[in-house]
């Protein structure tokens, strides 16, 4: 089966650090290979992909922008891709990509006997390399023809749900653990009376269609950079779009002040923000968004950036981390795939991985929200 397989490179990741979006698309270490299809241990099963998505957090891989420090938990040369829309006998399925204590033949560690296999003690240990699908030596991810998977990682698609919709399991899944997280967890939220939306890629929309799909009738805003970006936040529920923090807080009527040095500080911000970025200007905007004693939910993954912690204490604010999700949190947001309006709007048409530079050219150039490709059996 073809792939398109990440080898890693010092020197280019050096380059790509260096860079960054300058950096050369037909340069980036990823190369088209064949390699023969997976075939499944015993108790798993193979899956063939249907659909696969391009993640922020493998941009940031390819672009040199991931933390070294995380390196130990990822495996490579690896087929990447965890976002994947599969079928097994005909039957579509969201595969969740986790590898954790169960896959790797060992003993639950605490947190997986608990439920929480995204907190798994045991990602660099056991049978298999380091890592989850997608960034694993040993198991292929979605931008190849075929997966395997435990069949309790398999999540059937509802009926009715386009194939554009259901490729955005898994970053749903991120962003329903973060809500959980952050505002009670399943059907006991408690939203506050306003949120803040810093950043309006595929997580920040779909948070922002999560909230308004599981209640929050408050005021939802978004800070949304691009004009696309901006138009689908409106479509999905937003009270209002701004093209920056600045002037969502200048619009709430947070006082400004002027430091020393620096950019501006708030007072009198939102009762909470989402970070959905990634980036150390984000981060540092979200810290001056949110009011004094308010609540910041940091969503996904960061790249390894710099930060002024002072408001941190001095306006005591709880701060909530969440990177990926549980076996619950996953299936119901398969569940929810089916009541959320219209988030295919996200999703481009389809590339083939023979056309890999265009299609991360276009996400680069975030031409989508959502780039996926549609791998060939």
């Amino acid at each position: 089966m073809k792939t398109l397989t990440y080898y890693p490179s010092i020197p280019r990741f050096l380059a790509a650090r260096a860079l960054g979006r300058r950096y050369p698309t037909a340069a980036l270490p990823l190369r088209l290979v064949k390699r023969p299809e997976p075939a499944p241990p015993a108790g798993w099963v193979r899956a063939r992909v249907r659909l696969a998505g391009v993640c922020g957090s493998d941009l940031a891989l390819l672009l040199g922008k991931n933390s070294p420090r995380l390196s130990p938990f990822f495996s490579f040369p690896a087929v990447l891709g965890h976002e994947i829309l599969a079928e097994v006998e005909g039957q579509r399925v969201a595969v969740n990509p986790l590898l954790a204590c169960a896959e790797r033949g060992l003993a639950p560690c605490p947190a997986c006997a608990r439920g929480e296999e995204g907190l798994c003690e045991n990602v660099a240990e056991g049978s298999l390399a380091p890592g989850m699908l997608g960034y694993n030596a040993d198991l292929p991810g979605g931008w190849g023809g075929w997966i395997v998977a435990r069949p309790q990682r398999l999540y059937p698609i509802p009926d009715g749900v386009p194939d554009e919709r259901a490729v955005l399991a898994e970053p749903l899944a991120v962003a329903l653990r973060g809500l959980d997280r952050a505002f009670g967890g399943r059907d006991r939220y408690r939203f506050p009376a306003s949120t803040l939306i810093i950043g309006a890629g595929t997580i920040g929309l779909l948070t922002l269609a999560l909230l308004r799909a599981l209640g929050h009738d408050g005021r939802l805003d978004v800070v949304a950079r691009h004009p696309r970006q901006a138009a689908l936040a409106r479509s999905l529920g937003a009270s209002h779009v701004y093209p920056d923090t600045a002037a969502a807080l200048t619009d709430l009527g947070a006082r400004r002040y002027r430091p020393i040095l620096g950019a501006p500080v708030y007072r009198g911000g939102y009762a909470a923000v989402v970070e959905a970025a990634g980036s150390a200007s984000s981060l540092d905007q979200t810290a001056w968004a949110a009011a004094e004693g308010g609540r910041v939910l940091l969503l996904g993954a960061a790249g390894e950036v710099r930060h002024d912690f002072s408001p941190h204490w001095f306006s005591e604010l709880d701060w909530i981390g969440s990177y990926t999700y549980d076996a619950a949190a996953f299936g119901r947001a398969v569940d929810l795939l089916g009541q959320l309006p219209g988030p295919e709007a996200l999703v481009s048409p389809p590339f083939a991985l023979e056309n890999w530079r265009d299609a991360l050219d276009a996400a680069r150039a975030r031409r989508f929200v959502k780039v996926v490709f549609r791998p060939r059996a």
